[in-house]
């Protein structure tokens, strides 16, 4: 039987973690650098590519916001991770 697998739906895609969600964009862009799939497919494909990059975008951008909260204007980390507690 030729079972195909299910991709991920934009609700999955929200909910992917960094790694999965650059993974499946990987695997997105290899077929659509393939140049095998049919015109209505690579629309598809590429359609879940950009979604995949907007995810990857707002996580990156999200973790970016944290390492600005943690740390002050000079890069330096204000305070112990450790414990919470300033220096």
């Amino acid at each position: 039987m030729n079972e195909k697998k299910k991709e991920p739906t934009g609700k999955e895609i929200g909910g992917a973690s960094f790694e999965e969600a650059l993974a499946e964009l990987q695997k997105a862009v290899e077929q659509l650098e393939g140049g095998k799939l049919p015109l209505s497919e690579s629309l598809s494909v590429y359609e879940k590519a950009i979604a995949l990059s907007s995810r990857c975008t707002v996580l990156l951008e999200e973790a970016e916001q944290k390492i600005m909260r943690l740390t002050d204007d000079d890069g330096e980390v204000p305070f112990d991770l450790a414990d919470g507690e300033e220096n």
